[in-house]
């Protein structure tokens, strides 16, 4: 297999990740599920559960930066991904697709990305192709970063992750039937639950109840496509350093 059709092989699986955040049940009105009737206490006082929900998306959407981390099983296979991200566009991170293979992914500016995939994803995208052109897709890409241009059409459906400002701008308010829960903790910060069902699925929205109202996970089981987004480092720098140019293939490059 030409390297570049397997490069534009792994931006369009890439971009099912993408696809598949995007379409979370917090990137849409949160509705459905029963009114909210909680008594007036807990850490947001007499606020109802949609507004706290509308609460937690206003105060996400103000983030400079944060850290995705995805566990989904979709129609097309299960996704996972851990990537840190900020509205400049500088990303840093991984992304499993499917049952093997994994990619590095490092955007440190507007001009270029770099992807290098494991040996199990090289093979499965190499799979059914004659012996000698696996052969050269390993040695030629195994353990190397590859360079594309940030700006290319492949590139940039992969890329949709990285893009924050848009990612959030998703997010909208305007719920009204999020029910509040118990009180817990996720990854160490105190947290409120608020639930929603809507048939065989039920969706539960983790809201930090210090310091400003973040999302900090939202879990779906039950329905078609159940899984996990969890958002951490809050504000935190983007570490997204270009590799060593020795360590580098140009895709322009690849025959």
């Amino acid at each position: 297999m030409p390297a570049t059709a397997l490069l534009r092989r792994a931006a369009l699986a890439a971009s099912l990740c993408a696809a598949v955040a995007l379409g979370a049940t917090a990137c849409g009105p949160f509705s459905g599920g029963t009114k909210d009737d909680a008594k007036p206490a807990g850490p947001f006082g007499g606020l109802s559960g949609p507004q706290i929900v509308d609460k937690a998306i206003g105060a996400t959407k103000t983030a400079d930066s944060l850290t995705l981390d995805i566990d989904l099983k979709t129609t097309d296979g299960p996704v996972k991904a851990n990537l840190a991200t900020d509205v400049r566009g500088r990303c840093a991170g991984t992304m499993t697709l499917g049952v093997t293979g994994t990619a590095e992914l490092i955007r440190p500016d507007a001009e270029a990305v770099y992807m290098r995939f494991d040996e199990a994803f090289l093979k499965e995208q190499a799979k059914g192709e004659s012996p000698e052109v696996q052969a050269a897709v390993l040695k030629e890409l195994k353990g190397r970063w590859v360079k594309t241009d940030a700006k290319d059409p492949d590139a940039k459906e992969s890329l949709a992750l990285c893009d924050l400002k848009s990612l959030l701008a998703e997010f909208e308010q305007g719920s009204d039937g999020a029910a509040k829960g118990e009180e817990t903790t996720v990854g160490g910060k105190k947290a409120l639950t608020l639930t929603q069902s809507s048939g065989s699925e039920k969706t539960t929205v983790y809201v930090a109840t210090e310091g400003k109202p973040y999302l900090l996970k939202i879990v779906t089981t039950g329905g078609k496509e159940p899984g996990t987004i969890a958002f951490s480092d809050y504000d935190k720098p983007v570490v997204a350093k270009a590799p060593a140019k020795k360590d580098v293939v140009d895709e322009k490059s690849l025959g």
